[in-house]
């Protein structure tokens, strides 16, 4: 029997992920390099993209790595792909940047409270 959530998909979706990356003998870096790939080919939207930001950037994926795979599958996939993609791996950056700023906003007010209750 499932057991309750408040976020059933996204616990889906995780615990799936999980059991690929236990079932594959890729490095971290060509793991998410590959899943990049596979996500321009099927033109996933910027929170795709999204998932994978902070993973690829633990695993020290570079800028130049990024691009690289992106000229190395634009003869498969096609200019309009890749550009797509290209826009959506940007909207993602910046929806993580404001993310972490909500985030770090978040825990300076959280100290400040904290301060001023001492």
């Amino acid at each position: 029997m499932a057991t309750a959530s408040d976020a059933p998909v996204l616990d889906t979706l995780a615990a799936m992920t999980i059991d690929s990356i236990e079932r594959c003998g890729m490095d971290d870096e060509n793991l998410l390099l590959t899943r990049i790939a596979a996500l321009v080919a099927m033109d996933a939207p910027a929170i795709s993209y999204l998932a994978h930001i902070n993973p690829a950037i633990k695993a020290n994926v570079t800028v130049e790595q990024l691009q690289d795979v992106l000229v190395a599958i634009a003869p498969v996939v096609g200019t309009a792909r890749v550009m797509s993609a290209a826009s959506h791996i940007t909207q993602a950056f910046g929806v993580a940047i404001e993310l972490a700023e909500a985030e770090a906003e978040a825990i300076a007010q959280a100290e400040a409270k904290s301060r001023r209750k001492s």
